[in-house]
């Protein structure tokens, strides 16, 4: 037997009796490395004549190449054998029964989230979103609220010390307003939207956060009217409280980025020494409860976004996610949303699989 043939003998043998792939690796290196013995080989070949090199070339290359090909179906072998052991270490008992009660629940305000984009989605809307921190051109003077507004000031507002690249102040958004502007000024009409988030105002009591929820709806349309706002907003309140004797009253109000612009009541009733929404306002044991702020989208707001107010009307509205929450639900503490107490979220919590649909109803539990 020739030394080559004797050399590949011994390789092959000491690589299939590895038994470890530390120990493959050092035979690797021992054959293959820089300072290897077929590596060895393989520089000689530089002094050999042109002849020699037709007769070994060939049989160090193959010897190099077999080597190289048995480590690698070792080693794999190596490898598989490791990941069956682990397996049979690691297996899990799946018969194991699981808790009494299930962990962990939706809250509230992430529940009806998902019930309003359900309701809305039906309707033909897309839902848009925006930073948290805003300029104040978008966040007040887009939508024709003056300098003069008590909105922005500082006692109402959270500034930023810092200004922006072309000099607007930053601020936390007081409303998801900002987000019809951003639309608007991005997208083609005709526009269908609602922007549900985060939003900041320095307040805070039992019915009042620094820091809420709050949801806007927006249309842009040619020849849209006041009867389309009208009709949107009792289709989504009956859907969303689901009830059919939901009435709506409108009240005259005002508001910058409206004209004209309407306050919404819904009609309630007293049972069981709580208000439940549904029934006719006028009713002996029942009244009106504010619920959200609408109105035609004002032109000078309209003229901001660069759209020409004689082709394009819309109208937008706005309520707190939060409150339709504590209306839906009976929920009577607006700070225990954002408290973190664990037995709080286990009452009023949703099951995650608890998904909304119209055709099961928005708000049953599963």
């Amino acid at each position: 037997m020739s030394d080559t043939e004797q050399l590949k003998s011994e390789a092959l043998g000491a690589i299939e009796g590895a038994d470890s792939l530390d120990a493959l690796e050092g035979l690797r290196v021992g054959y293959l490395g820089k300072q290897g013995s077929i590596s060895a080989l393989m520089k000689t070949l530089g002094q050999m004549s042109p002849e020699e090199k037709k007769v070994q070339g060939p049989l160090l290359n193959g010897l190099r190449n077999d080597v190289a090909e048995a480590i690698a179906t070792r080693k794999a072998k190596l490898e598989t054998a490791a990941l069956n052991a682990q397996l049979a270490s690691e297996r899990m008992d799946m018969s194991l029964p699981g808790p009494e009660t299930a962990k962990g629940s939706v809250h509230p305000v992430s529940q009806v989230m998902e019930e309003l984009a359900e309701i809305f989605a039906d309707m033909g809307f897309a839902v848009a979103e925006g930073p948290e921190i805003e300029d104040d051109w978008r966040n007040f003077t887009a939508l024709n609220i003056p300098e003069t507004h008590p909105a922005r000031a500082m006692h109402d507002t959270f500034y930023f010390p810092d200004k922006d690249d072309s000099g607007r102040a930053m601020l936390l958004r007081t409303h998801t307003s900002p987000v019809q502007i951003r639309t608007m000024t991005s997208e083609e009409p005709p526009i269908r939207i609602i922007a549900p988030g985060r939003v900041y105002r320095s307040d805070s009591d039992a019915t009042h956060t620094p820091m809420f929820h709050q949801i806007e709806g927006l249309v842009i349309d040619r020849d849209i009217h006041l009867g389309h706002l009208k009709w949107t907003l009792e289709t989504f309140l009956r859907a969303f409280f689901e009830r059919d004797d939901v009435v709506l009253r409108l009240r005259p109000s005002y508001f910058p980025f409206t004209e004209p612009s309407v306050e919404v009541d819904v009609g309630y009733s007293i049972e069981k020494g709580k208000r439940v929404i549904g029934g006719h306002g006028d009713d002996a044991d029942g009244g009106w409860m504010e619920v959200l702020g609408s109105g035609m989208v004002n032109r000078r707001v309209i003229e901001n976004c660069d759209l020409d107010p004689d082709v394009w009307q819309g109208f937008a509205f706005g309520t707190g996610v939060d409150r339709l929450a504590m209306l839906k639900y009976g929920m009577d503490d607006l700070r225990a949303f954002f408290d973190g107490d664990a037995r709080w979220l286990g009452h009023y919590g949703f099951d995650a699989q608890d998904v909304p649909t119209l055709s099961a109803g928005v708000g049953a539990r599963i």
